[in-house]
């Protein structure tokens, strides 16, 4: 882990589900909002960093009056902006076919399958509806398709299947170029092995010419903890899991305490 001076931060990253949003009022903070644009004002350009697939973050985005400098989007697989920049790892078809005959095999397992602009899941069941209501007004749309079909057209970037930490285990041994990541103990992000939010972020890092040092990074679940080790600056919200917390520079407060703001404050990045 890298730590730094806030005078000298470039880019910050943000995690939206229990970082920018809260899952108590379902909305984003005020201060968050007003810290967003404080910081671009300054010249520091502001990201998100999710596990959500872009065409999710729309109902997050829509609360948010400012326009994001880009998107890492499915837990660092999808990077994009809106001036036309592109950096993308979608999972390897084999192991896509691997994953879908371990569900066939599992008929109970609800899982959804990530495109850039699309999500759907195998079926619906109540497990997966209780998932979804925590998310509350933050919610996306959800839609039923054939993954038998669907990935031979189109590419697939994450499978998301709701399983435990054994079934985990036993899905990705059958892979050969998938790792998962969690950010809630229901379901799994099964990702490209050499994937991860900070490969994301590396992308933009690269292709503006920053160092590690000049990173500052939010987060909250399991898989924002290699995100905040690799930042310069990282910083776990209030409400985070343990290992996030054991991985950040910091500990704020809580989404619904200002956390965002109090951080950029504590560092020096806003005063």
């Amino acid at each position: 882990m890298v730590t730094t001076a806030g005078s000298d931060i470039r880019g910050v990253f943000f995690d939206i589900d229990g970082t920018l949003t809260s899952f108590v009022t379902h909305i984003v903070p005020d201060s968050t909002i007003e810290s967003l644009r404080r910081l671009q004002a300054k010249g520091i350009k502001v990201f998100i960093c999710s596990g959500r697939a872009p065409s999710h973050m729309t109902v997050v985005l829509d609360m948010i009056p400012i326009r994001f400098d880009g998107i890492v989007g499915l837990n660092g697989q999808y990077c994009c902006d809106d001036d036309g920049f592109l950096a993308k790892e979608p999972l390897e078809a084999d192991d896509v076919t691997a994953i879908t005959a371990w569900l066939d095999a599992h008929p109970n397992v609800v899982a959804n399958y990530c495109e850039s602009d699309y999500v759907y899941f195998n079926q619906v069941t109540e497990t997966m509806r209780a998932t979804w209501r925590q998310l509350g007004r933050t919610a996306p749309k959800v839609f039923i398709d054939d993954p038998h079909t669907r990935p031979l057209t189109h590419e697939t970037f994450q499978i998301s299947p709701y399983i435990g930490p054994d079934e985990q285990a036993e899905i990705t041994s059958r892979c050969r170029n998938v790792q998962g990541v969690r950010w809630h103990p229901d379901f799994v992000d099964l990702i490209p092995a050499d994937g991860g939010k900070p490969v994301g972020i590396r992308k933009f890092m690269d292709h503006y010419g920053w160092t590690r040092d000049q990173i500052m990074a939010f987060g909250d679940g399991g898989n924002d903890t290699t995100m905040l080790a690799f930042a310069g600056i990282g910083v776990a919200m209030g409400n985070a899991t343990e290992e996030p917390k054991q991985a950040a520079d910091w500990v704020t407060d809580d989404v619904d305490h200002d956390g965002v703001l109090n951080a950029l404050r504590h560092f020096g990045v806003l005063d």
